[in-house]
């Protein structure tokens, strides 16, 4: 039997590398929080790219900040298969979501360089900036320039809440690298991630072969009435933002159980102005996101909810600014990358099965301009984006197995 068959991970040394991460930017509550170009993220950054040269790989960053650590192959003119995913966080983030697809592609290095494994095509570890978009929005805003969703110099000028600037932050923590983000090769790319869902756990199934993922729309949504006096004025000559936010909220949730199972709604972010006590809220901004693994049905529920969101606000007479600041086709995946991540799954043994990612990731915008396929392991309960979000070591392990073997199948294609 090929030699090659018999190679595992060191599924403890993962898990140790995945505690060592959540101990810079630990939450309150046993997570993480590592805001995309904080002073955090520069020090998981640091200490990622010192594990990556303890085992002799190279780095290059590109002026989008995103990092790709480097192991030689026998054919260096072939392009690198790449692995990996993001070290940033939400606020309340978990230890994982992220960051296990770093790692788990660094440990699958770690243990081709322990072995002496040289594949033919080189190897490569990518750290994606801001996928998260909690800090700087939207979402996956590096990856996105690279697939070329995004300008450059848009994606500068993003700003966090404070009014800080995304380029001047990468500049701050010294992360704004000399190459061109989008101009590196990527002969193919996979990331192993937690699921964030029920479905894997629900289905006792270790890993998640993923085919695709669904599309999503962010909207940006202020409704504008007139500020009052909560006590003198009559219920029935209110213009109360508030009032009409609440209502809104609902139309969300109703328009996603509309088109159940696969539809999504969510408002995730609000504020009020005044936010006075005693005096009627004169306006509200909120976030809105809505998602469906088919393009048509989320154009559908689009089309609804501009409609309901106008009607809304003039039933309670306030002006409403609806619009779209991001918006994700669904994707489908690599048959040759996702055909190399279910023959590792079944020469390894493991349950499993074909899935749609239901969350965004930079293997959703990277699939733009390489092959790419995503493995998905389960989380305690589907929780994530939470402090509590949990996953157990031996899946952890398992889906670091696949990844090292569908890498391995994919780096050594010409030789076969």
């Amino acid at each position: 039997m090929n030699a090659l068959n018999q190679l595992r991970v060191d599924g403890q040394r993962l898990w140790d590398s995945i505690m060592a991460m959540a101990e810079i930017g630990p939450g309150q509550h046993g997570g993480s929080c590592r805001l995309a170009l904080t002073d955090e993220d520069r020090d998981g950054r640091d200490l990622f790219i010192r594990w990556c040269r303890e085992i002799d790989c190279s780095i290059s960053i590109d002026d989008m900040g995103n990092i790709f650590a480097r192991r030689e192959g026998s054919n260096n003119a072939l392009p690198p298969i790449v692995a990996g995913s993001h070290l940033d966080t939400q606020p309340h983030g978990g230890k994982f979501d992220g960051i296990y697809g770093v790692l788990a592609a660094l440990e699958a290095l770690r243990t081709l360089h322990d072995n002496k494994v040289i594949t033919e095509a080189p190897l490569e570890v990518v750290v994606w900036t801001n996928e998260e978009g909690s800090r700087f929005a939207p979402a996956m805003i590096a990856s996105g320039v690279f697939a070329g969703l995004f300008e450059k110099h848009f994606a500068w000028a993003i700003s966090d809440s404070e009014g800080i600037g995304l380029g001047d932050e990468l500049k701050r923590i010294g992360y704004l690298g000399d190459e061109i983000c989008g101009e590196h090769p990527i002969g193919g790319l996979l990331e192993a991630h937690i699921e964030q869902g029920p479905i894997l756990e629900a289905q006792s199934r270790q890993i998640g072969v993923v085919v695709g993922g669904q599309g999503q729309n962010w909207y940006d949504l202020r409704l504008k009435g007139q500020d009052s006096h909560a006590g003198s004025t009559p219920m029935q000559g209110r213009r109360d933002a508030l009032v009409a936010a609440a209502e809104i909220i609902g139309l969300v949730q109703a328009l996603a159980l509309e088109h159940a199972p696969d539809a999504v709604g969510t408002v995730g972010e609000m504020s009020v102005m005044p936010n006075s006590r005693n005096t009627i809220p004169g306006e509200v901004f909120m976030s809105i996101d809505i998602r469906n693994p088919d393009e048509i049905v989320l154009n559908e529920m689009d089309e609804k909810l501009r409609s309901r969101v106008t009607a809304c606000a003039r039933a309670h007479g306030v002006e409403c600014e609806l619009e779209i600041i991001w918006d994700k086709a669904p994707v489908k995946f690599d048959q040759d990358c996702i055909a190399a991540v279910e023959s590792a799954t079944e020469s390894l043994g493991y349950s499993h099965q074909n899935i749609v990612s239901g969350a965004g990731h930079d293997a959703c915008q990277v699939c733009l301009v390489a092959p790419t396929s995503m493995i998905f392991v389960p989380c305690a309960g589907g929780l994530s984006h939470n402090e509590q979000e949990s996953a157990e070591s031996a899946d952890l392990e398992a889906g670091c197995n696949v990844l090292m073997h569908a890498m391995l199948k994919l780096a050594n294609k010409g030789s076969e």
